[in-house]
């Protein structure tokens, strides 16, 4: 038995908001912690998003496992990045959609 909740960290594309925050609700009800990617409500920099995709890695690592949310498959380059650091520190990783 774990001694706390499931930590999974949702990655996608930020085309895909809705799906994510979906996911996010029925990871939540289904009973685990969940860290997704930040949200802005305007356009950010290129120094904000490389900051928040440096932090969005920190998140990975303390996951258990990674849900990427892909509908259609689909995949964009900042995702693909996530995936692989996941796989290469050993953080199981799972799609909504076939990859």
């Amino acid at each position: 038995m774990r001694s706390r909740p499931e930590i999974v960290c949702i990655c996608g594309s930020a085309r895909f908001l809705d799906e994510m925050r979906t996911a996010n609700r029925d990871l939540t009800f289904a009973g685990a912690i969940v860290l997704a990617p930040g949200e802005a409500a305007g356009p950010v920099t290129d120094e904000q998003k490389t900051a928040l995709d440096a932090l969005h890695l920190h998140k990975i690592d303390l996951a258990d496992r990674v849900l990427i949310v892909n509908p259609g498959g689909y995949i964009g380059e900042s995702t693909r990045r996530e995936i692989a650091y996941a796989r290469a520190t050993g953080t199981p990783v799972s799609f909504t959609d076939p990859a």
